[in-house]
């Protein structure tokens, strides 16, 4: 995801972070180095050289920190974020099942009904256009149980 503008305000101590689809905010406490009184910024801009897939910004002392965007999606626990961080980590696991199994290629495309371009889409964890349900049929096929737990974050 690009960032299109950053904007940082000194009083409430956070940077406005605007994409093409929407406007995040991320605290001041979550930057390194941390922004504070003694010590505010000065200014804050996309970097260019991060591909504008983050932010650096300048503090009065010189000092400078750079704040990719993964950083901001996941302090705002942005669903597509989180979505595709779980479909990432179950391809892993799913890459890792495969390799492990005694069953052939050839056998996994013919019991998930799919072609080998398909599979090998399922099996690769750069691709987000895949559903989670793809995923999770593939785990069921290499003899996967796969166990959704939901628990109270801790700080």
């Amino acid at each position: 995801m690009k960032i299109r503008a950053v904007k940082h305000n000194n009083r409430k101590k956070t940077f406005e972070i605007r994409t093409s689809t929407k406007t995040l905010v991320l605290p001041f406490s979550q930057g390194d180095p941390t922004p504070t009184v003694e010590d505010p910024v000065r200014e804050s801009f996309v970097d260019e050289e991060a591909g504008r897939e983050g932010f650096t910004y300048v503090l009065d002392s010189g000092r400078s920190g750079t704040v990719h965007v993964e950083q901001v999606l996941e302090y705002n626990q942005d669903p597509s974020y989180l979505r595709n961080l779980l479909l990432y980590r179950l391809t892993l696991e799913a890459q890792k099942r495969a390799a492990a199994s005694p069953l052939s290629k050839r056998e996994i495309m013919r019991r998930l009904g799919t072609s080998a371009a398909q599979l090998y889409r399922l099996l690769d964890q750069t691709n987000y256009r895949k559903s989670v349900d793809q995923v999770l049929a593939l785990l069921q096929v290499l003899n996967c149980e796969v166990d959704l737990v939901v628990r109270t974050k801790t700080a």
